[in-house]
């Protein structure tokens, strides 16, 4: 990915006119451009003697040290983490690369990491927007980022259980890709799904635009090979079993705290041979969310369910090509279909049935959106580039409680950024009991546009726990939520998470600052 904003650079370009003239009117804009990438401060080299015992292990060609390489492996790819690198602040950089690819080399790297008290930080796609990427040094001889780029294979693939075991560096195309040489799918894809890795998807929790369909990803996930400081840990030999609590639960969302993932093995389903998409037209958020609720409750759930509130349908954010352009006002839902003839067109006609009944105001097929579905994050880049402050929350509550939490956010971002601030929500992610909650929130960005955001998120999160709901859905901890699962899961859950660390990772050589408050 580029190394200041998001996704491919050929990509990037400008507001279009219309989506230019919409922010201008509401915002404001001003120029505000990005340094040279040479001129990007970075951390120290790691020592020569350190480059030389890594060498050992994966090869030298496989030890970067180069400006290029640290650089596009610093931080994540939050709005505060872009903000820090366009300004030039790259002190976060890790002080080598180093590119396993093996498990007995991770092994061996993780071991050499505690002889040398040496901070390790797994790396995937580099996608991460809660300082997941970001590892205290303080104390640390070096920071390291462990690449696992060459863990790039479907390494087995059983029909009659179906399931697949992929290695933790296939990216969200490549994955899909050698699973449809055998007709198969995972059916997982999350907004960041071009960049994104298997081995993210899973210690981050990670949540797709078809999870309606096809679940989570933590819910996909069957087995897992892992190599942790205290030797190998392999778990999953069954589809279910009561030998314990299920530790694959401690290595999911563990965001690297405990181990790097070498091997995942998940759940897969047929290529469909169908896909449909469609739109709806709700007079209010609130009828609209009420109809998604019937929907899970029935469970008549379509593969794809999607509802913008009206600030996001009115900007028409839920296509981002047509940002500025008219949106037809209300709230617009998305429904998609996949599956074979026969099963789509039963799953449309019930959803239909129950949608129309409801009050919703079919718009017919709808195939834009899912061509653009990739291309939000880019626009959040051109915002930036015109002096407007642009990021992303997300929470998940119960059904009683959802208005309460969506009315809350919303008033603790517009109170602590001030007039003119615009927020959108969405929910794409619905289960019976409840539903997730997504604002992306825009504002005309300050002299010190981090802490401006900064002030935002902790009023926000304040909000979301005060008000009973979860501190993230699918983005997870990393280092900035911490002090909100800390209260969530209260001093016991605390003590439980400490001590996991303390037993599989003494000397915290771990992506350490993440995860554990």
């Amino acid at each position: 990915m580029h190394w200041s904003r998001w996704g491919d650079p050929a990509e990037a370009g400008p507001l279009s006119e219309s989506a230019f003239a919409l922010v201008d009117a509401f915002i404001g804009t001003a120029d505000t451009p990005a340094v040279d990438p040479a001129s990007v401060r970075l951390s120290a080299v790691l020592g020569q003697e350190l480059l030389d015992e890594l060498a050992g292990i994966v090869g030298v060609e496989h030890v970067l040290t180069d400006h290029d390489s640290r650089l596009h492996r610093t931080r994540g790819k939050s709005t505060p983490d872009m903000l820090k690198l366009r300004a030039g602040d790259g002190s976060d950089s890790p002080d080598a690369v180093v590119r396993p690819g093996t498990h007995d080399e991770v092994a061996a790297l993780i071991a050499w990491a505690v002889e040398r008290h040496v901070a390790v930080v797994p790396f995937g796609g580099g996608t991460s927007v809660v300082g997941g990427l970001v590892a205290r040094r303080e104390g640390y001889a070096g920071v390291v980022s462990l690449d696992l780029v060459r863990f790039d294979k479907l390494l087995a693939v059983d029909t009659d259980s179906m399931t697949a075991t992929l290695e933790p560096g296939l990216r969200g195309p490549a994955a899909e890709a050698l699973l449809a040489e055998h007709g198969l799918t995972l059916g997982h894809f999350p907004q960041s799904f071009e960049y994104a890795s298997i081995g993210g998807f899973a210690v981050t929790r990670s949540s797709g635009q078809s999870s309606a369909g096809y679940g989570r990803f933590d819910s996909l996930v069957v087995g897992l090979r892992v190599a942790t400081p205290q030797g190998g840990l392999v778990l999953g030999n069954s589809p279910a079993n009561a030998a314990g609590p299920d530790l694959r639960e401690v290595v999911m969302g563990s965001e690297g705290a405990f181990g790097v993932v070498t091997a995942v093995t998940v759940r897969v389903r047929r290529l469909p041979a169908v896909k449909v998409y469609e739109s709806w037209r709700w007079d209010s958020f609130a009828g609209g969310a009420t109809a998604m609720r019937t929907l899970a409750q029935a469970g008549v759930l379509p593969t794809v369910l999607r509802l913008s509130d009206e600030n996001e349908t009115q900007i028409n954010l839920a296509k981002p090509a047509e940002v500025g352009g008219d949106s037809g006002g209300g709230c617009l839902m998305i429904t998609g279909f996949e599956g074979t003839q026969e099963a789509v067109d039963a799953k449309r006609a019930a959803v239909t049935a129950l949608l129309t009944g409801l009050g919703g105001a079919g718009l017919g097929e709808d195939e834009g959106w899912s061509s653009g579905r990739f291309h939000g994050p880019y626009l959040r880049d051109s915002l930036l580039d015109v002096g407007v402050l642009v990021e992303t929350l997300e929470t998940v509550t119960f059904w009683s409680n959802l208005h309460r939490v969506y009315d809350a956010v919303k008033s603790a971002l517009t109170s602590a950024l001030g007039e003119g601030t615009l927020v959108l929500c969405h929910i794409s992610h619905v289960y019976e009991t409840g539903a997730s909650l997504y604002f992306t929130v825009a504002a005309k960005q300050a002299d010190d546009p981090i802490a401006q955001w900064m002030g935002a998120k902790a009023a926000a999160s304040d909000a979301i726990i005060d008000n009973g709901a979860s501190i993230t859905h699918h983005h997870a901890v990393g280092q900035d939520h911490k002090p909100w699962l800390a209260r969530e899961i209260g001093p016991v859950g605390v003590q439980m998470l400490r001590a996991l660390k303390q037993e599989l990772d003494p000397s915290g050589v771990l992506n350490p600052g993440v995860l554990i408050p």
